[in-house]
Formats: C-alpha cells, sequence, structure tokens
C-alpha cells in the first residue's frame, strides 16, 4: 500500500502521461477561528496522451465529498484510498476533473498550519507544501515536473488579510470576505501559499533598472508589531534584488514579494513564489549579536535566490533537490560578501564556521551519500534536508566557480535561465551551460565530486634547506574509509586549493605573506611548484580561503605556532578555518577534549568575529559533556564555567560579546555562587554593567535554574506572567520539562510520545527541556521507553512531529556500549522503514564517535 508515499516511477509514469494546464482551488477558510476543518474544492484541466488511461491525483483530506471526471461523477468511497483519487479512462487531449472535500488544519507546520496568538486570541493560518503537503489542502498531482498555473479563491473573516502567490485582490462578496486571486504563473505546486489572518503589515517597493517597480511587503503577527525592523528586511531585500539580477541577468519573475514572519515555523523559510514565509523567531524581541542579524539576512537572500533558482526554473525530481539548496546558500551567502554596501563582507568566514563543519559532520555519518543522491521516493526526500544537500553542496559550488571563474558561472547560470523559464531541468543542463561558457569539461568533475560519497584530507608535506628555503612542498591527500555502513567507496578527488603562507608581523598578528592558487590532482601527491628560493612561513594553511571542501591538517612547525597564536591572525577566514579544523580533530580523537578547551581558551579572547565566539562556545559545552572523560568532565566544566563568567565580566558593557558570554554562562552556571548570580540578575539585585537582562535573557537564566532544581512550578509560572506570550509558553514549557525530578521528566515524557496534542513548537520545546547534559541518571529509565515507542510514534504522527521524537529523545546522552547494543538490537529487530532507520543510525554514530573521543581524551591524561 503506497500511504502517503509517491515512488519516482509513479512521478515519472504520470508525467509521460499528464500536462497539467490549470488549478482552479475554492477554499472556505470562515471558520479558521474556531478550526476543525474547512471545504477546499478543486478543478484541474490537464491533458492526457492515451485515451482510456489510468492515473491518480493526490489528497490528504479526512472526507471527500465529490469527485466528478469529465462530466461523470465517481464514488467517492470507492476511489479515494491511501492519499490518492485514482481516475481511469482518461480522454486523449484535455480532461477536466472537479474534488470537493472536507480538509483539516493541523499544528504540525506541514498543509495549513493553524496557530493561535495567547495575546490577542486570534487565528493565524499560513502553508507549507514542500515536499509534499498542497494536496493536504487541496487535490494535486504532487509532483515538481508537473507545473500550471494556479487560481485560488478564499472565503475568510471579514477584516482578515489573505496573501497568495499572485497580489491580493480587494475582497468581494455581500460581507467583503472572498479573495479571488489572478492566477499565478507556470510553477510547481510545492511553491504555492496562502497566509490568512488579522496580520500586521508594512510596504514598500523596489524600483529597479527601466522602470522595474516591484512591490514589497513584510508581515507579522501584531503582537510582534513592535518589534519588526522593516526598514532593516527591505534594506536586505533590495540589497539582494540588485545584486541577483545583475548576475543572473533576468528580472525578478513575478509581480510582487512579500516576506511573512509567521509562528510555529519547522524550518527557516520557504521559498513560496512571491510569498516568502519566514520563522518568526526572526523578528527579535530582545537584544540579539550581530551574528543572529546575519543568519536572517543570509535566510532572507536564499529564498529571494530561489525565485530564480526554485521557482522560476525548477527540478524535474527531487534528486536535484541539493542543488536548488546549494545554488541559493552559496548565491545567499556570495551576496553578502560582494554586494556593494553590504553589512556582512566576511560572511564566508560565516560560512566556512557554521555550514561547513555541518556538512563534514554529515558526511561522516553511515548515511552519508553523494550531492546527488539517489531519491527514489518521497520517504527518501523528507530525511534529504541535510548538511550535504545544503552545506556540502554549497561548498561544492564554490569551488566549482573558482574552477570555472566568476565571471563564467554566472553567464553560464544566465544562459540557464533564459533557456529554461518556467520550465523544470536536471542537474546535466546547468552543467552544460557552464561549460559552454567556461571551457571546461566539467563530466569527470561531476562524477568525482557528485556522484561519490565522502570527504578527503589535505596535508603538506614539506622540506627545507639548512637556510629555511623549501626545496619540496608536496600535497597530501587521502580518503578515508566510509563510515560503516555508508554506500560507495572512498575517492581522491580533483580539488581547487590556494595555499597561504603565514608570519607574523612587528605587532604580533599573524598576516598572509603570500598565497598560491592551484589545481590538485585526483592523486595521493600532488607536487607544487614554488619560486626558486621561497622561505617557510610560520604558518602554512592548505585551503586557505576556503575554497575546496576537504578536512585540512597542518604540519608540525604550523601546528606549533597556530596553537601558540590563533586568535592573532589578522583575518578572521584562517582563524574560523583553523578553529574549525582544532574542532574536526577534536571530534576524530586526533585532539583531546582537554586539549581542545585550553586552545579555546586560550584564543577566544582575541576572536573577533562574534558567530566564530558562539559556535566556539556551542562546540566546547558539547565536548565538555560529550567527547569528555567521564572522570575529568566536572573538572572541565568547572573551567569553562568559570572562564564564561570571567569573559562575562570583563566584556565591553553592551556588547555582543557580553551578550555572548552572558548566554554561555547561562547555559553552564552550576555551583550555588553562580546560581544565585543568575537569580540576583533576574531580580536586579545583581547587575553587570551594560547587560540588559530582557526578556529572553531572562528565560535563558530562569530555564537554567529550573534544570538546575533552584526554580519549581511557582518561578516558572511567575516568569509566563511577565510574558504572556507564544514564546513565553514555549520557554515554559522548556523549563517545566528541565525540572531535575522524576516527575517532570515523566510529565514531559507522556506529553510527547503518549499524546499526540502538542503543537509542533511547543513539542520541539519540551523535548529541548527533557534533555539535560547534567540530568543523565534521570533520563537513563527513558531508553528502553523510546526503543519500545519509536516505531509507532513514526507509523502513527506526521513526518515533521515524528522526526522531531526520532532525533530528539534518542538517549544520545547515554554514552555507552549499552546504548550501542540496544540501539543494535532494535535495528535488527524493529523492522523499521528507511527513513526512520536512517535516522537511528545516525545518532547511533554520534555515540560511538563520542566514546572515542572519550578514549582519547583519557588518554590525554
Amino acid at each position: 500500500m503506497p500511504g502517503t508515499n509517491l515512488t519516482r516511477e509513479e512521478a515519472q509514469r504520470r508525467a509521460a502521461l499528464l500536462t497539467v494546464d490549470s488549478y482552479e482551488i475554492e477554499l472556505d477558510l470562515s471558520g479558521a477561528q474556531e478550526g476543525g476543518t474547512y471545504r477546499s474544492a478543486t478543478t484541474v484541466r490537464f491533458d492526457s496522451a492515451e485515451a482510456g488511461a489510468e492515473t491518480f491525483i493526490d489528497l490528504v483530506a479526512p472526507t471527500v465529498h465529490e469527485v466528478v471526471l469529465n462530466g461523470t461523477a465517481l464514488d467517492a468511497a470507492a476511489v479515494f484510498q491511501d492519499s490518492r483519487i485514482a481516475l481511469a479512462g482518461l480522454e486523449a487531449g484535455p480532461n477536466e476533473l472537479r474534488v470537493v472535500a472536507d480538509c483539516a488544519y493541523t499544528n504540525t507546520g506541514e498543509g495549513l498550519h493553524r496557530f493561535v496568538d495567547p495575546v490577542d486570541q486570534q487565528a493565524y493560518l499560513y502553508t507549507q507544501f514542500e515536499v509534499p503537503d498542497a494536496r493536504r489542502v487541496f487535490a494535486s498531482f504532487e509532483q515538481p515536473d508537473l507545473k500550471a498555473t494556479f487560481r485560488f479563491t478564499v472565503k475568510a473573516p471579514t477584516g482578515w488579510t489573505v496573501i497568495s502567490n499572485s497580489p491580493t485582490p480587494e475582497p468581494k462578496g455581500p460581507d467583503g470576505n472572498v479573495w479571488a486571486f489572478e492566477p499565478t504563473p507556470r510553477i510547481s505546486s510545492y511553491i504555492t501559499a496562502l497566509i490568512v489572518g488579522p496580520y500586521h503589515s508594512v510596504h514598500s517597493s523596489y524600483e529597479g533598472p527601466a522602470g522595474q517597480s516591484v512591490p514589497l511587503g513584510i508581515y507579522c503577527r501584531p503582537s510582534l508589531a513592535e518589534f519588526l525592523d522593516a526598514d532593516e528586511i527591505f534594506a536586505v531585500t533590495r540589497q539582494g534584488f540588485d545584486w541577483f539580477q545583475e548576475k543572473f541577468d533576468y528580472a525578478y519573475p513575478f509581480a510582487k514579494y512579500d516576506q511573512l514572519f509567521v509562528p510555529e515555523f519547522n524550518a527557516g523559510a520557504m521559498e513560496n513564489a512571491g510569498a516568502v514565509t519566514i520563522r518568526d523567531q526572526y523578528v527579535f524581541r530582545s537584544k540579539v549579536t550581530d551574528a543572529a542579524y546575519e543568519v536572517r539576512a543570509e535566510t532572507i537572500l536564499h529564498e529571494l535566490a530561489h525565485m530564480w533558482f526554485g521557482d522560476l526554473v525548477t527540478m524535474e525530481w527531487w534528486n536535484d533537490l541539493w542543488l536548488n539548496e546549494s545554488f541559493a546558500t552559496y548565491t545567499s551567502i556570495a551576496c553578502q560578501a560582494y554586494a556593494p554596501g553590504s553589512k556582512w563582507p566576511h560572511s564566508w568566514t560565516t560560512f566556512a564556521n557554521s555550514m561547513k563543519t555541518w556538512a563534514y559532520r554529515q558526511d561522516q555519518l553511515p548515511s552519508t551519500h553523494p550531492i546527488m543522491a539517489d531519491i527514489r521516493d518521497l520517504d527518501d526526500v523528507l530525511v534529504n534536508f541535510d548538511g550535504i544537500t545544503y552545506a556540502k553542496g554549497a561548498s561544492v559550488l564554490k569551488q566549482l566557480v573558482a574552477y570555472v571563474g566568476m565571471d563564467e558561472f554566472f553567464q553560464g547560470v544566465q544562459a540557464y535561465f533564459k533557456a529554461h523559464a518556467f520550465g523544470n531541468t536536471r542537474l546535466s543542463d546547468l552543467l552544460g551551460a557552464l561549460e559552454k561558457t567556461s571551457g571546461r569539461d566539467l563530466k569527470t568533475w561531476s562524477k568525482a565530486w557528485l556522484e561519490t560519497a565522502g570527504i578527503n584530507v589535505l596535508r603538506p608535506e614539506i622540506t627545507t634547506d639548512a637556510s629555511g628555503a623549501i626545496t619540496s612542498f608536496t600535497v597530501l591527500q587521502e580518503a578515508p574509509a566510509l563510515p560503516a555502513g555508508a554506500k560507495g567507496e572512498p575517492t581522491l578527488r580533483p580539488h581547487r586549493i590556494a595555499i597561504g603562507f603565514y608570519d607574523l608581523d612587528g605587532a604580533g598578528k599573524l598576516v598572509r605573506t603570500n598565497r598560491f592558487e592551484l589545481d590538485i590532482e585526483a592523486a595521493a601527491r600532488t607536487e607544487v611548484e614554488l619560486p626558486a628560493g621561497t622561505s617557510r612561513p610560520a604558518v602554512v594553511l592548505l585551503n586557505d580561503d576556503d575554497l575546496s571542501y576537504a578536512k585540512v591538517r597542518l604540519d608540525e612547525e604550523s601546528l606549533r605556532v597556530v596553537t601558540e597564536h590563533l586568535g592573532d591572525f589578522a583575518e578572521s577566514l584562517p582563524r574560523a578555518l583553523c578553529w574549525a579544523s582544532a574542532w574536526d580533530m577534536t571530534r576524530d580523537g586526533e585532539l583531546a577534549t582537554r586539549d581542545y578547551l585550553a586552545l579555546v581558551l586560550s584564543g577566544i579572547a582575541k576572536e573577533s568575529d562574534i558567530g566564530v565566539v558562539q559556535s566556539l562556545h556551542r562546540q566546547v559545552k558539547l565536548a565538555i559533556d560529550l567527547y569528555a572523560a567521564p572522570e575529568w568532565r566536572d573538572a572541565g566544566l568547572t573551567q569553562w564555567t568559570d572562564a564564561t563568567l570571567a569573559h562575562l565580566r570583563t566584556a565591553e558593557p553592551g556588547s555582543d560579546h557580553q551578550l555572548a558570554w552572558a548566554r554561555a554562562f547561562a547555559a553552564t552556571a552550576r555551583t550555588p555562587q553562580q546560581l544565585d548570580l543568575l537569580q540576583g540578575l533576574l531580580t536586579g539585585a545583581e547587575t553587570i554593567e551594560g547587560l540588559a537582562v530582557d526578556t529572553e535573557l531572562r528565560w535563558a537564566f530562569v530555564e537554567r535554574l529550573a534544570a538546575t532544581g533552584v526554580f519549581d512550578e511557582p518561578e516558572i509560572a511567575a516568569e509566563l506572567d511577565r510574558d504572556k506570550t507564544a514564546a513565553g509558553e514555549r520557554h515554559a514549557a522548556t523549563a517545566r520539562a528541565a525540572r531535575p525530578t522524576p516527575e517532570a521528566k515523566a510529565e514531559a515524557w507522556a506529553s510527547v510520545v503518549e499524546g499526540d496534542t502538542l503543537p509542533n513548537a511547543v513539542q520541539e520545546a519540551v523535548i529541548g527541556g527533557f534533555v539535560q547534559t547534567d540530568q543523565r541518571e534521570l533520563l537513563a529509565p527513558y531508553s528502553a521507553k523510546f526503543f519500545s515507542a519509536v516505531k509507532s510514534v513514526w507509523e502513527s504522527r506526521s513526518h515533521e512531529i515524528a522526526q522531531q521524537i526520532a532525533v530528539g529523545l534518542y538517549p544520545s546522552l547515554l554514552v555507552s556500549q549499552e546504548t550501542l547494543d540496544a540501539t543494535d538490537a532494535w535495528l535488527s529487530s524493529a523492522a523499521p522503514n528507511a527513513s526512520l532507520r536512517r535516522l537511528i543510525s545516525e545518532s547511533r554514530s554520534g555515540v560511538e564517535r563520542a566514546l572515542r573521543a572519550r578514549v582519547a581524551d583519557a588518554e590525554a591524561a
């Protein structure tokens, strides 16, 4: 039985048979304030290549009232099952189908999500359709290559706002509550959208070349309006329009551009054509660091890039999802780096520090896969929004740009957009365009980089003469064995890299004194020709400027200098590359956790990039919690917590660094004196100059005090009374689940695993509170409970909800052979489907890695 799945072969057969012309969709959302179900009526016009053929249309709905094919009523009970409506006896040429159903509002962030704001008690709706959830709202041929036009007509409560892909019309009807939108251009079903409710809005326009004027809108709930920095968001958006239209040489392809900050959103944002939805945590209620603004800007630009790459030109099937996401990631960060007037010209530092570490981690899991993944069905793609699809893919695109040249790359992209506008493509279409503009043969490159899994390690091998002149320089390349269970073979690859030479200047800064850019062969050794008499520098950095995708190791002399002077690099990118290498070595057990902590403590005070600082905070805490030898963990936590407090007290008042150190301290405070300080900061009895203990920072303190048993229900309820918002409710849920009592854990577990009514965002908050690194004994009994429950949870919940549970409640903190054995026993007996097996195997790999790292840390004692 197909259930809600769809295979690639089924999609290919359907695409060969059908050409879809148009959808007319009528939705009655007038009862949205009360919830439940709503009426959905869909008329689809499509052509069939064969007379008498059979196919199906997709629909997930509690009830189907009417199915009429070419004027003939079908028995809905007979033709609707397993999320499909069977359509037999098609006519050659035009066909018309009408489906009337009751569809359901959701609280899972899939389909038509409904949320009631506790501030004004009003309902707010938005759709989220990627990958296969338009079928939860209207009957659709749910695959990206069956494009059509979409005309929405929506009935909603009078006075509400209704936004879709087309510009919002004036409401009509006796009560002024029917919105009849113009048809969209030809687009895929997964990028259609509706956002409905009494949203607050701000409007402007983008004025482009040749009289171009694009209406711009920004929306959020009224309870967030006071925090909405619309001017800043418009500024980033306009910068993106300028840069993308110049680089793509193709005018923005839709009639307007709205950005809607919506509640309880599962992802960062979604590229609905002309109506981008964005998680409303990006409307900052409290002070955040510049790193948060940079990440938000990257998200805004990422979705804007999708208007061309993804929406205008769309992948034929989900195996090219990587190209869709990687292109948007690469171009958004390139825009931040190169656009005139950008606030974040250091964006490649952020990319190296965050996105690439994600990619390296993902590529060392048993589920690692080629960038161009084999997507057999929807179940495969739903778990493939991963570090390879986004971050490794974007890393490889960055290398491709270095390989073919940036001008040639964008010339190829321009030809690609013009050739395939409003159509569907495969990877070969883009590579063919790039081959023409660059003159490079990309077939070998594609096979090595896109069709194989795994990661390479690059090391320098250097010899010098008595005067210090380099007599030979070789780049060694290794292809480590793939993780157990991974498919494929280790592969040596061609790399385009830069080699940076760094020396200490008179001010004690490590500055680049030379740079060589070259192609590394797909071989174990590549000899590098340097000018005769080139002196050996203090530091040799392979993959300088982060052009390629590889683990980099330093030679012995460079490692010695970097260990002493990591914080002294004059530029942020080489620092980030060295920090990332140190973190990677720690994860691989090549650098003991205690030595990683010492390295961070010796260099972090000199780190000016706030995003790097915050990443180091997270990585140090994770390393101590998971990778430290248990007998040393307390000592490591004491060192780290003392350091966070010292840096908090000495940071520049009111600075981003001060806020970051306050959060780091709150995450790890543990002694009675430290916890007293958190309480004092909450009450105002204690102050630190420049530190504003605002709403979000207060909750960080409250959650830690709850997790350590200092606060209980009365204090949590009192804090919620100060912040009666949706965010406050989530924080309170986290704090309650964090309390160190068997009763609190049982209550949290029951609400998530045994109940199924929590909204997605609240469930995520409860799981985040339940899992506390200093509560291992309390969590131990839940390991067996997890393995008893996870398969039935997976089979009975929606994908997003089930994945939160499968990943979030896996006993990752119980780092032991017993956890590995329990996992192996479950994997061999439970017969999970491929998606669940993948997630559990990934979590198991984390425990296995932690055990190896603990051995390495103990040996360093």
